[in-house]
Protein backbone atom coordinates (compact mmCIF):
# COMPACT_ATOMS: atom_id res chain seq x y z
CA UNK A 1 0.00 0.00 0.00
CA UNK A 2 1.34 3.77 -0.37
CA UNK A 3 2.89 5.02 2.10
CA UNK A 4 2.41 8.71 0.74
CA UNK A 5 2.09 11.46 3.68
CA UNK A 6 -1.49 12.91 3.09
CA UNK A 7 -1.93 16.79 3.82
CA UNK A 8 -4.48 17.09 6.95
CA UNK A 9 -7.43 17.91 5.22
CA UNK A 10 -7.50 15.07 2.57
CA UNK A 11 -5.77 12.19 5.47
CA UNK A 12 -9.15 12.05 6.88
CA UNK A 13 -10.85 10.68 3.88
CA UNK A 14 -7.95 7.81 3.15
CA UNK A 15 -7.92 4.45 3.77
CA UNK A 16 -6.02 3.48 7.40
CA UNK A 17 -2.88 1.32 6.36
CA UNK A 18 -3.90 -2.08 7.40
CA UNK A 19 -2.26 -4.36 9.95
CA UNK A 20 -1.65 -7.72 10.04
CA UNK A 21 -3.78 -8.08 12.32
CA UNK A 22 -6.64 -7.38 10.36
CA UNK A 23 -5.84 -10.95 8.91
CA UNK A 24 -8.51 -12.11 12.03
CA UNK A 25 -10.30 -8.74 12.57
CA UNK A 26 -14.20 -8.32 13.29
CA UNK A 27 -15.50 -7.78 9.86
CA UNK A 28 -17.81 -5.07 11.67
CA UNK A 29 -17.50 -1.55 10.05
CA UNK A 30 -15.51 1.41 12.13
CA UNK A 31 -18.14 2.65 15.13
CA UNK A 32 -21.09 -0.13 13.99
CA UNK A 33 -22.84 -1.18 16.96
CA UNK A 34 -21.81 -5.04 18.01
CA UNK A 35 -22.42 -7.64 20.81
CA UNK A 36 -19.47 -9.21 22.12
CA UNK A 37 -19.85 -13.20 21.79
CA UNK A 38 -23.33 -13.53 21.14
CA UNK A 39 -22.65 -17.20 20.87
CA UNK A 40 -20.90 -18.20 23.95
CA UNK A 41 -23.73 -15.61 25.79
CA UNK A 42 -27.23 -17.18 24.36
CA UNK A 43 -25.53 -20.62 24.70
CA UNK A 44 -25.35 -19.90 28.87
CA UNK A 45 -28.46 -18.11 28.60
CA UNK A 46 -29.98 -21.61 26.90
CA UNK A 47 -28.04 -23.64 29.78
CA UNK A 48 -29.88 -21.86 32.65
CA UNK A 49 -33.57 -22.88 31.08
CA UNK A 50 -32.82 -26.46 29.93
CA UNK A 51 -30.11 -28.32 31.88
CA UNK A 52 -29.53 -30.81 29.27
CA UNK A 53 -27.44 -28.50 27.30
CA UNK A 54 -23.96 -29.43 27.38
CA UNK A 55 -20.65 -27.81 25.42
CA UNK A 56 -17.78 -29.63 23.89
CA UNK A 57 -14.81 -28.13 21.69
CA UNK A 58 -11.80 -29.57 19.71
CA UNK A 59 -9.34 -26.73 22.00
CA UNK A 60 -11.07 -24.17 20.15
CA UNK A 61 -13.25 -22.76 22.98
CA UNK A 62 -11.94 -19.29 23.17
CA UNK A 63 -12.05 -19.03 19.14
CA UNK A 64 -15.78 -20.42 18.78
CA UNK A 65 -16.43 -18.56 21.60
CA UNK A 66 -17.44 -21.14 23.85
CA UNK A 67 -15.25 -20.58 26.54
CA UNK A 68 -18.48 -18.31 27.71
CA UNK A 69 -20.22 -21.49 28.49
CA UNK A 70 -17.30 -23.26 30.13
CA UNK A 71 -16.37 -20.55 32.74
CA UNK A 72 -20.59 -20.72 33.90
CA UNK A 73 -20.69 -24.47 33.64
CA UNK A 74 -17.66 -26.18 33.89
CA UNK A 75 -19.06 -29.57 34.84
CA UNK A 76 -21.03 -29.31 31.86
CA UNK A 77 -18.29 -28.32 29.46
CA UNK A 78 -15.77 -31.54 27.58
CA UNK A 79 -12.63 -30.26 26.23
CA UNK A 80 -11.85 -33.00 23.98
CA UNK A 81 -8.90 -31.63 22.40
CA UNK A 82 -7.53 -31.15 18.93
CA UNK A 83 -9.94 -34.18 17.63
CA UNK A 84 -12.39 -33.10 15.88
CA UNK A 85 -13.77 -36.75 14.81
CA UNK A 86 -13.72 -37.66 18.68
CA UNK A 87 -15.83 -34.64 18.90
CA UNK A 88 -18.84 -35.36 17.22
CA UNK A 89 -18.45 -38.76 17.91
CA UNK A 90 -18.49 -38.05 21.35
CA UNK A 91 -21.25 -35.26 21.07
CA UNK A 92 -23.68 -37.75 19.11
CA UNK A 93 -22.77 -40.09 22.49
CA UNK A 94 -24.00 -37.71 24.81
CA UNK A 95 -27.16 -36.91 22.71
CA UNK A 96 -27.94 -40.96 22.79
CA UNK A 97 -27.89 -40.41 26.59
CA UNK A 98 -30.71 -37.25 26.27
CA UNK A 99 -28.48 -34.27 26.61
CA UNK A 100 -28.27 -31.45 24.13
CA UNK A 101 -24.86 -31.44 23.00
CA UNK A 102 -23.45 -27.94 20.83
CA UNK A 103 -19.90 -28.88 19.45
CA UNK A 104 -17.38 -26.34 18.22
CA UNK A 105 -14.13 -26.23 15.77
CA UNK A 106 -13.38 -24.77 13.17
CA UNK A 107 -15.92 -24.88 9.73
CA UNK A 108 -13.26 -26.34 7.48
CA UNK A 109 -12.57 -29.12 10.30
CA UNK A 110 -16.06 -29.61 10.67
CA UNK A 111 -17.31 -30.17 6.82
CA UNK A 112 -13.92 -31.80 5.60
CA UNK A 113 -12.06 -33.56 8.69
CA UNK A 114 -15.15 -34.78 10.24
CA UNK A 115 -17.72 -35.02 7.71
CA UNK A 116 -18.07 -39.06 8.36
CA UNK A 117 -18.58 -39.07 12.08
CA UNK A 118 -21.52 -35.96 11.72
CA UNK A 119 -22.95 -37.99 9.22
CA UNK A 120 -23.19 -41.70 10.74
CA UNK A 121 -22.79 -40.77 14.27
CA UNK A 122 -25.69 -37.95 14.36
CA UNK A 123 -27.09 -37.28 11.20
CA UNK A 124 -28.52 -40.88 10.66
CA UNK A 125 -29.47 -41.88 13.26
CA UNK A 126 -31.53 -38.03 13.50
CA UNK A 127 -29.72 -37.35 16.99
CA UNK A 128 -29.98 -33.23 18.01
CA UNK A 129 -25.97 -32.72 17.69
CA UNK A 130 -25.62 -29.01 17.44
CA UNK A 131 -22.14 -28.03 15.56
CA UNK A 132 -20.66 -24.87 15.59
CA UNK A 133 -18.52 -23.72 13.17
CA UNK A 134 -16.06 -21.00 13.29
CA UNK A 135 -14.70 -18.91 10.31
CA UNK A 136 -17.20 -19.37 7.56
CA UNK A 137 -16.84 -18.38 4.58
CA UNK A 138 -14.30 -15.43 4.44
CA UNK A 139 -14.11 -14.49 7.57
CA UNK A 140 -10.28 -15.10 8.13
CA UNK A 141 -7.10 -13.93 5.77
CA UNK A 142 -5.41 -17.02 7.14
CA UNK A 143 -5.83 -18.57 3.39
CA UNK A 144 -7.64 -21.96 2.55
CA UNK A 145 -6.13 -23.90 5.44
CA UNK A 146 -9.25 -21.92 7.22
CA UNK A 147 -11.20 -20.61 4.93
CA UNK A 148 -14.30 -22.40 4.88
CA UNK A 149 -15.79 -21.70 1.57
CA UNK A 150 -17.42 -24.65 0.91
CA UNK A 151 -18.99 -26.18 4.01
CA UNK A 152 -22.44 -25.41 2.74
CA UNK A 153 -21.98 -27.41 -0.13
CA UNK A 154 -19.86 -30.06 2.08
CA UNK A 155 -22.90 -30.25 4.32
CA UNK A 156 -25.80 -29.90 2.06
CA UNK A 157 -26.51 -32.64 0.85
CA UNK A 158 -26.41 -34.81 4.30
CA UNK A 159 -29.81 -35.84 4.98
CA UNK A 160 -31.71 -34.79 8.04
CA UNK A 161 -28.84 -31.78 8.99
CA UNK A 162 -30.03 -28.43 9.16
CA UNK A 163 -27.88 -25.44 7.92
CA UNK A 164 -28.34 -22.03 9.46
CA UNK A 165 -26.17 -19.02 8.49
CA UNK A 166 -27.07 -16.02 10.82
CA UNK A 167 -26.28 -12.34 10.12
CA UNK A 168 -25.70 -10.85 13.29
CA UNK A 169 -25.78 -11.02 16.80
CA UNK A 170 -30.12 -11.19 16.84
CA UNK A 171 -29.74 -14.18 14.60
CA UNK A 172 -27.30 -15.82 16.63
CA UNK A 173 -28.99 -15.17 20.21
CA UNK A 174 -32.44 -15.92 19.03
CA UNK A 175 -31.33 -19.31 17.28
CA UNK A 176 -29.42 -20.91 19.75
CA UNK A 177 -32.44 -21.68 21.78
CA UNK A 178 -34.19 -22.99 18.80
CA UNK A 179 -31.51 -25.27 17.28
CA UNK A 180 -31.23 -26.83 21.45
CA UNK A 181 -35.16 -27.44 20.89
CA UNK A 182 -35.24 -28.75 17.19
CA UNK A 183 -35.35 -32.42 16.09
CA UNK A 184 -31.64 -34.33 14.04
CA UNK A 185 -28.66 -32.73 13.79
CA UNK A 186 -27.49 -29.01 13.19
CA UNK A 187 -24.35 -26.92 11.71
CA UNK A 188 -24.41 -23.27 12.61
CA UNK A 189 -21.81 -20.94 10.60
CA UNK A 190 -20.72 -19.04 14.04
CA UNK A 191 -19.89 -15.38 13.82
CA UNK A 192 -17.51 -14.74 16.72
CA UNK A 193 -15.83 -11.95 18.94
CA UNK A 194 -17.24 -8.41 18.64
CA UNK A 195 -20.02 -9.37 16.22
CA UNK A 196 -22.45 -6.83 14.51
CA UNK A 197 -26.09 -6.03 15.87
CA UNK A 198 -27.86 -5.26 12.17
CA UNK A 199 -31.24 -6.61 11.96
CA UNK A 200 -32.80 -4.87 15.22
CA UNK A 201 -33.47 -1.88 12.78
CA UNK A 202 -36.43 -3.98 11.03
CA UNK A 203 -38.58 -5.69 13.23
CA UNK A 204 -37.06 -8.90 12.80
CA UNK A 205 -37.67 -12.32 14.70
CA UNK A 206 -35.18 -15.32 13.74
CA UNK A 207 -37.36 -18.25 13.19
CA UNK A 208 -36.33 -21.77 12.20
CA UNK A 209 -36.98 -22.38 8.75
CA UNK A 210 -38.55 -19.11 7.42
CA UNK A 211 -36.75 -16.48 4.99
CA UNK A 212 -37.73 -12.51 6.02
CA UNK A 213 -38.13 -9.78 3.93
CA UNK A 214 -35.92 -7.09 5.45
CA UNK A 215 -36.88 -4.41 3.54
CA UNK A 216 -39.08 -3.76 0.16
CA UNK A 217 -37.92 -2.43 -3.19
CA UNK A 218 -39.29 -2.14 -6.64
CA UNK A 219 -36.38 -2.61 -8.80
CA UNK A 220 -33.67 -5.25 -7.85
CA UNK A 221 -35.05 -8.12 -4.69
CA UNK A 222 -31.66 -9.13 -3.18
CA UNK A 223 -31.47 -12.86 -1.49
CA UNK A 224 -28.88 -13.01 0.86
CA UNK A 225 -27.38 -15.32 3.91
CA UNK A 226 -25.06 -14.86 6.82
CA UNK A 227 -23.01 -11.53 6.47
CA UNK A 228 -23.88 -10.82 3.04
CA UNK A 229 -27.12 -9.55 4.56
CA UNK A 230 -25.42 -6.57 6.17
CA UNK A 231 -23.72 -6.01 3.41
CA UNK A 232 -27.06 -6.54 1.05
CA UNK A 233 -28.83 -4.22 3.33
CA UNK A 234 -25.52 -1.59 2.85
CA UNK A 235 -25.45 -1.78 -0.61
CA UNK A 236 -28.96 -1.14 -0.72
CA UNK A 237 -28.97 2.30 0.68
CA UNK A 238 -26.28 3.25 -1.35
CA UNK A 239 -28.04 1.92 -4.36
CA UNK A 240 -30.20 4.49 -3.61
CA UNK A 241 -28.40 7.33 -4.80
CA UNK A 242 -28.44 5.91 -8.30
CA UNK A 243 -32.17 5.84 -7.89
CA UNK A 244 -32.16 1.83 -8.00
CA UNK A 245 -34.92 0.84 -5.28
CA UNK A 246 -33.38 -2.55 -3.68
CA UNK A 247 -35.46 -5.33 -1.10
CA UNK A 248 -33.91 -7.30 0.68
CA UNK A 249 -34.93 -10.86 1.31
CA UNK A 250 -32.99 -12.80 4.48
CA UNK A 251 -32.75 -16.13 4.23
CA UNK A 252 -30.98 -17.49 7.52
CA UNK A 253 -31.96 -20.96 7.18
CA UNK A 254 -30.30 -22.80 3.99
CA UNK A 255 -31.61 -26.09 4.75
CA UNK A 256 -34.91 -26.61 4.92
CA UNK A 257 -34.77 -23.98 2.35
CA UNK A 258 -38.02 -21.64 2.69
CA UNK A 259 -38.38 -21.77 -1.26
CA UNK A 260 -41.84 -20.17 -0.75
CA UNK A 261 -40.95 -16.36 0.70
CA UNK A 262 -38.13 -16.51 -1.64
CA UNK A 263 -40.14 -17.89 -4.75
CA UNK A 264 -42.82 -14.93 -3.80
CA UNK A 265 -40.03 -12.20 -3.91
CA UNK A 266 -38.26 -13.57 -7.10
CA UNK A 267 -40.92 -13.81 -9.52
CA UNK A 268 -41.54 -10.28 -10.47
CA UNK A 269 -39.68 -8.31 -13.05
CA UNK A 270 -37.25 -6.89 -10.51
CA UNK A 271 -33.51 -8.21 -10.94
CA UNK A 272 -32.84 -11.33 -8.64
CA UNK A 273 -29.11 -11.36 -7.05
CA UNK A 274 -27.83 -13.43 -4.11
CA UNK A 275 -25.55 -12.72 -1.93
CA UNK A 276 -23.19 -15.21 0.24
CA UNK A 277 -20.24 -15.45 1.85
CA UNK A 278 -19.80 -19.03 0.38
CA UNK A 279 -18.80 -20.19 -3.16
CA UNK A 280 -20.95 -19.99 -5.44
CA UNK A 281 -20.94 -23.46 -5.81
CA UNK A 282 -23.15 -25.68 -3.70
CA UNK A 283 -24.46 -22.74 -1.44
CA UNK A 284 -27.50 -20.21 -1.40
CA UNK A 285 -26.88 -19.59 -5.19
CA UNK A 286 -27.43 -23.23 -6.32
CA UNK A 287 -30.22 -23.42 -3.45
CA UNK A 288 -32.33 -20.91 -5.15
CA UNK A 289 -31.47 -21.25 -8.45
CA UNK A 290 -32.85 -25.10 -7.21
CA UNK A 291 -35.96 -23.85 -6.22
CA UNK A 292 -36.63 -21.78 -9.34
CA UNK A 293 -36.26 -24.08 -11.94
CA UNK A 294 -37.92 -26.46 -10.06
CA UNK A 295 -40.88 -24.42 -9.40
CA UNK A 296 -40.64 -23.80 -13.09
CA UNK A 297 -40.25 -19.81 -13.10
CA UNK A 298 -38.06 -19.24 -15.97
CA UNK A 299 -36.35 -16.51 -13.78
CA UNK A 300 -32.54 -15.61 -14.24
CA UNK A 301 -30.70 -15.25 -11.18
CA UNK A 302 -27.39 -13.14 -10.53
CA UNK A 303 -24.92 -14.70 -8.10
CA UNK A 304 -22.65 -12.66 -5.63
CA UNK A 305 -20.30 -15.10 -3.80
CA UNK A 306 -16.64 -16.44 -3.73
CA UNK A 307 -15.16 -17.66 -6.50
CA UNK A 308 -14.79 -21.83 -7.40
CA UNK A 309 -11.53 -21.64 -6.43
CA UNK A 310 -8.60 -21.63 -3.21
CA UNK A 311 -8.72 -17.74 -2.09
CA UNK A 312 -5.80 -15.78 -1.25
CA UNK A 313 -4.37 -15.07 2.51
CA UNK A 314 -4.11 -11.02 3.49
CA UNK A 315 -6.28 -9.02 5.26
CA UNK A 316 -9.91 -9.34 5.33
CA UNK A 317 -10.91 -5.80 4.07
CA UNK A 318 -8.42 -6.05 0.84
CA UNK A 319 -9.97 -9.82 0.24
CA UNK A 320 -13.34 -8.86 0.70
CA UNK A 321 -12.79 -6.63 -2.05
CA UNK A 322 -11.24 -8.40 -3.94
CA UNK A 323 -13.00 -11.13 -4.09
CA UNK A 324 -16.85 -8.61 -4.89
CA UNK A 325 -18.10 -9.20 -1.03
CA UNK A 326 -17.77 -5.52 -0.59
CA UNK A 327 -20.49 -2.93 -0.36
CA UNK A 328 -18.73 -0.95 -3.07
CA UNK A 329 -18.01 -4.18 -5.29
CA UNK A 330 -22.01 -5.47 -4.49
CA UNK A 331 -23.30 -1.64 -6.01
CA UNK A 332 -20.83 -2.14 -9.18
CA UNK A 333 -22.09 -5.60 -10.11
CA UNK A 334 -25.52 -4.28 -9.74
CA UNK A 335 -25.50 -1.27 -11.64
CA UNK A 336 -23.59 -3.12 -14.44
CA UNK A 337 -26.29 -5.37 -14.63
CA UNK A 338 -29.04 -3.46 -15.02
CA UNK A 339 -27.08 -1.51 -17.82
Amino acid sequence: MSTTTEAPDTAAAAKPKLKTSAMIASFADPGQKTSNAPFGHALVKAAQENDKIVGLTADLGKYTDMHIFAQAYPERFFQMGMAEQLLFGAAAGLAETGLVPFASTYSVFAARRAYDFLCLDAAEPNLNVNIVGGLPGLTTGYGPSHQATEDMAIFRGMPNLTIVDPCDSIDIEQAVPQLAASEGPTYLRLLRGNVPTVLDGYGYTFELGKAKVLRGGNDVVFISSGLMTMRALQAAKALAAHNVDVAVVHTPTIKPFDAETVLKEINTDRLAVTLENHSVVGGLFETVASAVVTAGAGKRVVPIGLPDQFLDAGALPTLHERYGLSVDRIVAKVLAELG
